[in-house]
């Protein structure tokens, strides 16, 4: 039996609409002929879903009680004996009451695939295993019910839902998502629009990861090796050499002028496990491919360019930087350059050979130099031996020359150019492989003193013994060479796990530094930070110290390593090879490293107090807010009713006295009731739960509104504003409520006799509106110094400020004039042709 197909319709985030497409595709494939039947619809109570499930047959839910309460499942067993074509199956990754006959929906589903049914069906990406732990990091919320993401992978067919987080939750606002209840409560704590859009950017990359296995499972199928250009990937070759950050350089500006391209790095390390290239260069090269938005890889292989065009193949690189050798022209011409042989083979791949600083440029002979496994003492100790052994032994097989043969001569001189190679590596055992040849044709072979050879024999066995005393050198050579790196690398490995294993367990930086200064034998280690903000002369600062007398200064240090932008490790005591220096800059990184993760720690503590602290007073503003409301709106009630009765027949008329002091508390409730508003409205507006409709608005409307909101008081404001205007970019009923706010706070601080006023100017793409006080800088105990400064940070005009920022404009206040004012900027829409009256009435 043929196993069923399974779609599955991805969505970022509840309510974009999975189950509704879900019923679509049910009532789409109906309408073709097709048995469908719905095992498991979760409609959430919202009647379109509802409404579009209608007409289909849905298999009777199985109702289990498990502690007492009753909850309902889909009858694997009843849609099984069914056995129609198509089975809608929603919620996916939903945990099924115990007792059940599998723990999750997806191993019901899996039933029904080896059934042979196919399978629509619904998942949402946090509930992706494999993305648990970011979605936590976004939304603070931990996933209890989660899904292997191979089960997705398994999916024949994966279609986004998708929706933009303000349309989203602007359904939520509408209440198309969840009940009246949860909406709030919702908006602003899992859809808040950051968690929204950071979820979306996530399923959209997860969703793009899956269409390029699907590509590439399709080209191993069919067996394509050559790359498909569907995007640019750049590949950059590195050696651990210094032009790799030239190398990476140039291949980033190469991706970036490619929209869409990926920039890969990728390090070949030879397969007998030895360290080639810088481990501290290419741990820097690592860093900038990764700053510069690319990533690294790491792969083995003996035949470098075999090795990059292999992974080149299976990444579907389409372009390969790599550097001009760094070989003379000698060795180029033996042995051929990496580029140039990786061009041979590359096929369709373009390849690009950057030259650099490093690369080979003269062509003159070079002196040999000292390898790094022997270093200069053992060279030349190896150069003198070959000056002294050589003539010893000639003369002492001259003394000997009656009794030996020139074969043991010859077998003599090997040995001592093996010892020779031994000590001092490859160029004196040739030079003592010559010289040793040279050597047995004049003192042993007919005529003597000479360097003429008579018999063939003799020339056969000097040539035969040159030969054999190269390649004998040369092996001992590359097998000295093999030891060092095998013991150097061993010895740097076990220095360097040693610091790194002493960072897991939590030492601190005085431990590690101790650590550091035991491995090199130093006498003292300090790792110093350095205050870049003196110009004249850079102050460092000892963060962790070790040993007698530590430096305190990079130049009082006998050996110095960059660990970090402003960090360096300072150690004082015997002078470091240059393997050594490569190592301790190793170990320097990791102490910078171990340094910042520690300011991070402490950073992370204070901002999770800060936010602790933040969400505490959050909750306490919002908790005050709704208790306050309440007892308010009665406080404001029973006083509207006390007013009443003492105003009325049967008490007898106020007093004036009494009339007065009932008006000032009946004021007084209502401005707090108002400013408990504000406070909510604030903490709403700071928690991403305030739901904006930006569009054209004219501000003569906005305005009439805002002045009869103020009732009777609002036809005292002078409002003059310009016979064209243009509508403002803005949402109407925050714009309303702005004004309403600047108005009634104008009033407030205005004497009768000189009330504010209200003015708008055009500028190019804004509109300009100004809210002024009636009271001037002379004014009674409202001078300019107190009084601005109160109302600046006054909770009405942060509130308007506010919401003025979340509509695009500016809010600010204007103290330099003779009275205080506000001024408000907004994005015009375009200037308007006709001609409008100007609203409000001069007072």
């Amino acid at each position: 039996m043929a196993r069923g197909r399974m779609r599955i319709y991805l969505g970022a985030a509840p309510g974009v609409g999975k189950t509704y497409a879900m019923l679509e595709e049910g009532q789409r494939l109906g309408r073709t002929g097709a048995d469908v039947v719905a095992g498991f619809v979760e409609p959430h109570g919202r009647r379109p879903t509802a409404a579009l499930a209608e007409g289909l047959e849905i298999v009777p839910r199985r109702t289990m009680v498990h502690r007492g309460s009753t909850f309902t499942e889909m009858d694997l067993d009843a849609v099984l004996a069914r056995r129609p074509q198509v089975a809608l199956v929603d919620e996916l990754a939903h945990t099924n009451v115990p007792g059940s006959r599998n723990a999750k929906r997806w191993q019901d589903v899996e039933d029904l695939l080896d059934a042979g049914i196919d399978v629509v069906t619904t998942l949402n990406v946090q509930h992706l295993e494999s993305l648990g732990d970011v979605v936590r990091q976004i939304t603070g919320v931990a996933q209890r019910e989660t899904l292997p993401d191979e089960v997705a992978r398994r999916a024949d067919q994966i279609e986004l839902v998708d929706l933009p987080p303000e349309l989203l939750r602007r359904r939520m606002v509408h209440g198309d998502i969840y009940p009246p209840d949860r909406i709030e409560t919702a908006l602003t704590h899992y859809f808040r629009l950051g968690n929204l859009t950071a979820l979306r950017e996530l399923a959209l990359l997860w969703l793009a990861d899956r269409v390029e296995e699907g590509l590439q499972r399709y080209r191993a199928e069919h067996g394509i090796t050559a790359p498909w250009e569907t995007r640019e990937r750049i590949m950059v070759g590195l050696t651990g050499g210094p032009e790799g950050e030239t190398l990476i350089r140039r291949a980033a500006r190469i991706s970036a002028r490619t929209p869409g391209s990926e920039l890969l790095a990728l390090h070949v390390v030879p397969s007998d496990g030895l360290v080639h290239g810088d481990p501290a260069a290419l741990a820097a090269q690592r860093a900038l491919v990764e700053s510069l938005g690319g990533s690294y890889h790491q792969t083995t292989g003996d035949d470098l360019p075999e090795a990059l065009l292999q992974f080149a193949e299976a990444e579907n690189v389409t372009q390969i930087v790599l550097g001009a050798s760094r070989r003379g022209r000698l060795s180029t011409f033996l042995y051929g350059s990496v580029g140039h042989r990786t061009i041979q083979r590359s096929g369709p791949i373009d390849v690009l050979v950057v030259t650099h600083e490093q690369a080979a440029g003269s062509s003159g002979l070079r002196l040999p130099r000292p390898s790094r496994t022997t270093g200069p003492r053992r060279f030349w100790a190896a150069m003198l031996l070959a000056a002294v052994a050589l003539p010893a032994l000639t003369l002492s097989l001259v003394a000997l020359r009656d009794d030996l043969d020139l074969s043991f001569d010859l077998v003599l001189y090997l040995l001592a150019v093996v010892v020779i190679a031994l000590v001092g590596g490859l160029f004196p055992a040739l030079v003592a492989a010559v010289a040793a040849g040279l050597l047995a044709d004049y003192y042993f072979t007919p005529p003597l003193h000479s360097l003429r050879v008579e018999h063939f024999s003799d020339i056969l066995a000097l040539v035969v013994f040159i030969l054999t005393a190269v390649v004998v050198g040369m092996a001992a050579s590359a097998a000295a060479r093999r030891t060092y790196q095998a013991v150097r690398a061993r010895a740097e490995a076990s220095a360097l796990s040693r610091l790194a294993t002493a960072m897991m367990r939590g030492q601190d930086l005085p431990n590690l530094l101790e650590q550091v200064r035991e491995d090199f034998g130093l006498d003292a280690v300090s790792l110093l930070e350095g205050d870049t903000g003196h110009a004249a002369e850079p102050r460092w600062y000892v963060v962790a110290s070790t040993g007698e007398r530590p430096p305190e200064r990079p130049y009082d240090a006998d050996v110095e390593s960059p660990a970090g932008d402003s960090l360096t490790l300072a150690a004082r005591g015997r002078p470091l090879s240059s393997d050594d220096q490569r190592v301790l800059g190793a170990c320097a990184a990791q102490l910078g490293m171990a340094h910042s993760h520690g300011r991070l720690a402490e950073r992370a503590a204070e901002t999770g107090v800060r936010a602790a602290a933040e969400h505490t007073r959050a909750s306490l503003v919002l908790t005050a807010s709704h208790e306050l409301r309440g007892p308010l709106r009665t406080a404001e009630e029973s006083l509207d009713r006390l007013s009443d009765r003492l105003g009325g027949t049967s008490a007898g008329p106020l007093g004036p006295q009494a009339a007065r002091l009932l008006g000032t508390a009946l004021s007084a409730v209502r401005r707090a009731g108002r400013l408990v508003t504000d406070l909510d409205d604030l903490s709403r507006l700071h928690g991403g739960a305030l739901d904006l409709y930006l569009r054209p608005v004219d501000l003569d409307e906005a305005l009439t509104a805002a002045l009869d909101n103020l009732g009777p008081g609002g036809h005292t404001i002078d409002c003059t504003l310009p016979e064209q205007l243009p509508d403002v970019i803005a949402d109407a009923a925050v714009l309303t409520r702005v004004l309403t706010s600047l108005a009634a706070d104008a009033l407030r601080h205005s004497p009768p006799d000189r009330p504010p006023r209200f003015t708008a100017e055009v500028r190019p793409a804004h509109l300009e509106i100004q809210v002024t006080d009636g009271a001037t800088v002379g004014s009674d105990d409202t001078s300019r110094g107190g009084r601005s400064g109160r109302r600046t940070d006054s909770l009405p005009l942060r509130l308007s400020r506010d919401l003025t920022e979340t509509m695009g404009g500016t809010l600010e206040p204007d103290a330099g004039g003779p009275a205080f004012a506000v001024r408000v900027t907004l994005p015009t829409a375009g200037p308007r042709t006709t001609v409008r009256p100007t609203p409000g009435t001069d007072g």
